[in-house]
């Protein structure tokens, strides 16, 4: 398998080249240049553990690993996560929903990451070289970043979250980390600011090779991959039988993965796309206009996102090369494009929900439920389903954080629940260590300087 970048002008990759390189030299993302056909094996992949059945899908992308190395691999990342199952499958009544929260920061994006921080080591320790990780987080990704990499030989890291835009317990995952490759920095200004610092960082290719910039964020496909697995581990969870799926998302990277996962021939009725405020996707999908906004904070953090990565790649596939290029050269100037097509196949759905809504969801999920308790990400994606009408036995909510991580939210909505988790408990009395960045790329540049690997 081979990858080649959505702005089109950059030779094509092997898959442990994309890994360590991130984002491609032209500022494109790697996307795969075919996408595998699995109808003829799904039958095959019924009842198999994660183990075997993230080997099966994920070599069918990372080609040039054997699969013996790949099972180590994913072995290491599945070892950190307190289910044997991973993401495990839960009747909670109305519905379905998949907890991708039991690894060790508690959030959807330990599964990839841990494989991840597995796949880098191993790839370095080969090639005898190094990697400084510069990433932006609106929450979980740079808490699961520091998590998967704290300690590794080889790779430094430099996560930035936007200043007091995350919740408490999101930044004490990150900042009490004290080891001496990770480095916190919290930044004036939003997740899209601290993204777009990463996105000019990385599209300086003199100074990304000086310091081998990676990136850990989910412009990396390897992230994608990962996440690829757990739509097909639900739908063998739920016996093969078609799934809709509904995912609360901001950086389109989570459905994404569903995208690919349906056109690999996972059957798959519908994705849902479940947003907050911060409605970008959902005004997209209803009318073909990508049109930037203003930032809003809201009870879900993680998807205060107005400029979605993964986005690019969608695009992509709906336009190819040449077309998706220019489209994002026109939204760099005017901070909207527009496609007259956004949906062909039908596949997606798209709703937003305010703040009053996502409580609204916690409530009637615990009551229709049995006393199931909801993180206010996937509240929005109840939301979305009831909104959708595929609030049924063959939906699936996507489960992205352990409740414990929003208490306040949750009590809230459920006064008298206080959700909470041991992970989370022993963080209260833990020294913390972050430095301040102004929203400015020379910063930046000063501090990856001084800091690099």
């Amino acid at each position: 398998m081979k990858f080649v970048s959505t702005r089109g002008s950059c030779a094509a990759r092997s898959f442990s080249e994309i890994a360590l390189e991130g984002m491609a030299p032209d500022g494109g993302l790697y996307v795969p240049e075919s996408i595998p056909d699995f109808r003829p094996l799904l039958p095959s992949l019924l009842g198999l553990s994660w183990e075997d059945l993230a080997v099966k899908v994920m070599h069918a992308y990372a080609d040039d690993l054997t699969e013996l190395e790949l099972r180590g691999l994913i072995r290491q990342a599945a070892a950190t996560f307190s289910n044997s199952k991973v993401v495990p499958l839960v009747d909670i009544g109305p519905c379905r929903v998949l907890e991708l929260f039991h690894g060790p920061t508690l959030a959807f994006k330990d599964v990839a990451l841990q494989f991840l921080g597995a796949l880098f080591e191993f790839l370095l320790a080969r090639s005898g070289g190094r990697l400084n990780i510069v990433g932006a987080t609106s929450g979980d990704t740079g808490s699961a970043a520091i998590c998967a990499l704290r300690g590794r030989a080889r790779i430094g890291v430099t996560i930035l979250h936007p200043e007091g835009r995350t919740s408490p317990l999101q930044r004490k995952q990150m900042t009490t980390v004290l080891d001496d490759n990770i480095h916190n920095l919290s930044v004036q200004g939003s997740f899209d600011d601290c993204q777009s610092l990463v996105k000019t960082l990385m599209n300086d290719l003199e100074f990304k090779e000086k310091h081998q910039l990676g990136a850990i964020n989910s412009v990396n496909f390897a992230r994608i991959l990962a996440q690829i697995v757990y739509y097909f581990s639900a739908w063998s969870q739920a016996g093969g039988k078609p799934l809709s799926f509904v995912v609360p998302t901001g950086n389109f990277g989570d459905i994404y993965a569903g995208y690919l996962a349906a056109r690999m021939g996972l059957p798959v009725r519908k994705l849902v796309l479940a947003s907050n405020a911060n409605d970008i996707l959902p005004r997209f999908f209803s009318t073909g206009d990508y049109r930037r906004g203003q930032v809003h904070h809201t009870a879900s953090p993680s998807m205060d996102i107005q400029v979605a990565s993964n986005f690019e790649r969608y695009l992509w596939h709906l336009q190819g090369g040449e077309s998706t290029r220019a489209l994002l050269e026109q939204f760099n100037r005017s901070g909207s494009l527009r496609v007259e097509s956004p949906d062909p196949a039908g596949l997606f759905s798209a709703v937003s929900c305010d703040d009053a809504q996502t409580l609204q969801a916690v409530k009637e999920a615990h009551a229709q439920s049995g006393g199931y308790v909801l993180d206010p990400h996937t509240a929005t994606a109840w939301h979305a389903a009831r909104q959708t009408g595929h609030l049924g036995s063959d939906c699936v909510l996507l489960a992205t954080a352990h409740p414990a991580k929003f208490p306040d939210t949750v009590r809230e909505a459920l006064p008298g629940v206080h959700p909470r988790h041991d992970i989370l408990d022993r963080l209260e009395t833990l020294p913390e260590r972050c430095g301040r960045l102004a929203n400015d790329l020379e910063a930046l540049k000063d501090v990856v300087n001084r800091n690099a690997v």
